[in-house]
C-alpha cells in the first residue's frame, strides 16, 4: 500500500517529508512489535537493552550516565529504569566509593539468566523485517546511518545558532 493512502495524508512538500513520515510510522509498527515481545518476557523494550548494555560490560560497573549515553532511546530515565530493574533483582545497584554522587550498576545473576532466555527467541524480532533480503537490510542500515549523521549536523547547527543568539 502507498504511504499516502496508508496516513491519509495526499501531498508532501516533496521527498525528504515523505521519507521522514514513511521513518516514524515504520517506526511506530516496529516498536509496537518489539514492546509487544519483550512483554513476554514482563519487560520493556529499554528494560532489555539496558540489560544488554550492562551484560556487554560485565564485570565492569557502569555509572547511570553511561547507561543513558549507550541506550537506544536517549530520552529514556536511566535512573528510574535502574530503579525498576533493580527492584526485579536483575541488577546490582552499589554507591560509587570514588564519588558518592554515582552509583556503579552490574547485571545480575537473574538479570544474565533472563537476558540469555529472552536472546534464545530474538529471532522473532527479525522477522519483522522479513519483507527485505539481508543485502536490502544492509542497504537499509546504510542509509539510516547517513540520516542520522544529517540529523546530527542541523542539530548542530541549530545549537551553534542558538549560542550566538544567546
Amino acid at each position: 500500500m502507498i504511504l499516502e493512502n496508508e496516513i491519509g495524508l495526499s501531498v508532501f512538500r516533496n521527498e525528504w517529508q515523505k521519507a521522514s513520515v514513511s521513518i516514524l510510522y515504520t517506526y511506530g509498527f516496529l516498536s509496537n512489535g518489539y514492546e509487544s515481545f519483550f512483554k513476554k518476557f514482563n519487560m520493556t523494550g529499554q528494560q532489555y537493552n539496558a540489560l544488554r548494555i550492562l551484560r556487554d560490560q560485565f564485570p565492569k560497573p557502569v555509572s547511570t550516565s553511561f547507561l543513558r549515553e549507550k541506550m537506544l532511546d536517549k530520552m529514556s530515565d536511566a535512573s528510574r529504569l535502574v530503579s525498576r530493574l533493580n527492584a526485579k533483582g536483575l541488577v546490582d545497584v552499589t554507591q560509587n566509593k570514588s564519588d558518592k554522587r554515582l552509583v556503579n550498576i552490574v547485571i545480575s545473576t537473574k538479570g544474565h539468566q533472563l537476558i540469555s532466555n529472552i536472546d534464545s527467541s530474538l529471532h522473532e524480532l527479525d522477522e519483522m523485517l522479513q519483507g527485505l533480503t539481508e543485502e536490502e537490510a544492509a542497504t537499509l542500515v546504510e542509509l539510516l546511518f547517513k540520516v542520522r549523521g544529517s540529523i546530527k549536523t542541523v542539530e548542530e547547527r541549530i545549537l551553534a545558532t542558538e549560542q550566538l543568539n544567546a
